[in-house]
Protein backbone atom coordinates (compact mmCIF):
# COMPACT_ATOMS: atom_id res chain seq x y z
CA UNK A 1 0.00 0.00 0.00
CA UNK A 2 2.99 2.28 0.68
CA UNK A 3 4.72 1.30 -2.15
CA UNK A 4 2.13 3.07 -4.45
CA UNK A 5 2.98 6.18 -2.82
CA UNK A 6 6.38 6.57 -2.76
CA UNK A 7 7.21 5.10 -5.42
CA UNK A 8 5.97 8.44 -7.52
CA UNK A 9 7.12 10.59 -4.78
CA UNK A 10 10.56 9.30 -4.90
CA UNK A 11 10.71 10.01 -8.36
CA UNK A 12 9.54 13.11 -7.91
CA UNK A 13 11.70 13.98 -5.27
CA UNK A 14 15.28 12.59 -7.36
CA UNK A 15 14.17 14.64 -10.33
CA UNK A 16 13.89 17.52 -8.24
CA UNK A 17 17.19 16.77 -6.85
CA UNK A 18 19.16 16.57 -9.64
CA UNK A 19 17.05 19.80 -11.14
CA UNK A 20 18.26 21.90 -8.36
CA UNK A 21 21.87 19.94 -8.21
CA UNK A 22 21.80 21.81 -11.91
CA UNK A 23 20.63 24.87 -11.53
CA UNK A 24 22.73 25.74 -8.23
CA UNK A 25 26.21 24.59 -9.76
CA UNK A 26 25.65 26.39 -12.57
CA UNK A 27 24.71 29.41 -10.48
CA UNK A 28 27.72 29.20 -8.20
CA UNK A 29 30.01 28.78 -11.40
CA UNK A 30 28.40 32.16 -12.87
CA UNK A 31 29.31 34.11 -9.85
CA UNK A 32 32.43 32.82 -9.41
CA UNK A 33 33.83 33.90 -13.15
CA UNK A 34 31.87 36.97 -12.32
CA UNK A 35 33.84 37.67 -9.32
CA UNK A 36 37.23 36.72 -11.32
CA UNK A 37 36.08 39.41 -13.67
CA UNK A 38 34.52 37.84 -16.34
CA UNK A 39 31.61 40.05 -18.89
CA UNK A 40 28.38 38.97 -17.38
CA UNK A 41 27.06 39.18 -21.00
CA UNK A 42 29.01 35.65 -21.32
CA UNK A 43 26.14 33.92 -20.07
CA UNK A 44 23.86 34.93 -22.38
CA UNK A 45 22.42 32.95 -24.77
CA UNK A 46 22.48 33.15 -28.70
CA UNK A 47 18.75 33.58 -29.70
CA UNK A 48 18.33 30.93 -32.37
CA UNK A 49 14.96 30.66 -34.86
CA UNK A 50 12.11 28.36 -33.13
CA UNK A 51 11.04 26.95 -36.16
CA UNK A 52 13.85 24.80 -36.19
CA UNK A 53 12.82 22.93 -33.35
CA UNK A 54 9.50 23.08 -34.42
CA UNK A 55 10.57 21.70 -37.63
CA UNK A 56 12.32 18.89 -35.99
CA UNK A 57 9.90 17.81 -33.71
CA UNK A 58 6.72 17.97 -36.05
CA UNK A 59 8.52 15.78 -38.52
CA UNK A 60 9.65 13.17 -35.42
CA UNK A 61 5.97 12.70 -34.57
CA UNK A 62 4.83 12.63 -37.93
CA UNK A 63 7.61 9.82 -38.79
CA UNK A 64 6.88 8.25 -35.63
CA UNK A 65 2.83 7.78 -36.65
CA UNK A 66 3.91 6.69 -40.15
CA UNK A 67 5.91 4.34 -38.60
CA UNK A 68 3.18 2.85 -36.38
CA UNK A 69 1.16 3.00 -39.14
CA UNK A 70 3.46 0.60 -41.61
CA UNK A 71 3.94 -1.33 -38.63
CA UNK A 72 0.42 -2.27 -38.55
CA UNK A 73 0.07 -2.72 -42.04
CA UNK A 74 3.38 -5.28 -41.85
CA UNK A 75 1.93 -7.40 -39.28
CA UNK A 76 -1.55 -7.44 -40.67
CA UNK A 77 -0.11 -8.63 -44.16
CA UNK A 78 1.72 -11.68 -41.61
CA UNK A 79 5.01 -10.00 -40.37
CA UNK A 80 5.92 -11.03 -36.87
CA UNK A 81 4.28 -8.37 -34.44
CA UNK A 82 8.07 -8.22 -32.26
CA UNK A 83 10.37 -6.18 -33.73
CA UNK A 84 8.01 -4.75 -36.48
CA UNK A 85 7.25 -2.01 -34.44
CA UNK A 86 10.32 -0.69 -32.83
CA UNK A 87 12.05 -1.06 -36.22
CA UNK A 88 9.48 0.72 -38.34
CA UNK A 89 9.08 3.63 -35.39
CA UNK A 90 12.58 4.25 -35.53
CA UNK A 91 13.42 3.71 -39.53
CA UNK A 92 10.31 6.69 -40.36
CA UNK A 93 11.24 8.56 -36.79
CA UNK A 94 14.92 8.40 -38.72
CA UNK A 95 14.07 9.78 -41.67
CA UNK A 96 11.77 12.44 -40.16
CA UNK A 97 14.86 13.88 -38.40
CA UNK A 98 17.03 13.78 -41.25
CA UNK A 99 14.33 15.61 -43.39
CA UNK A 100 14.25 18.26 -40.55
CA UNK A 101 18.45 18.44 -41.11
CA UNK A 102 17.73 18.81 -44.65
CA UNK A 103 15.36 21.55 -44.63
CA UNK A 104 17.11 23.30 -41.89
CA UNK A 105 20.53 23.16 -43.43
CA UNK A 106 18.95 24.72 -46.74
CA UNK A 107 17.09 26.94 -44.72
CA UNK A 108 20.04 28.33 -42.75
CA UNK A 109 21.81 28.22 -46.73
CA UNK A 110 19.37 30.32 -48.04
CA UNK A 111 19.29 33.08 -45.24
CA UNK A 112 23.22 33.34 -45.32
CA UNK A 113 22.78 33.96 -49.14
CA UNK A 114 20.89 37.05 -48.10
Amino acid sequence: MYVAILVPLACFAMIFGIVYVIVTARNRERLNLIEKGADPKLFESVKRSSTGGILKWGLLLVGIGLGIFFATLLVQAGMEDGPTYPAMICIFGGTGLLIAYKMDQKSNHLKNNE
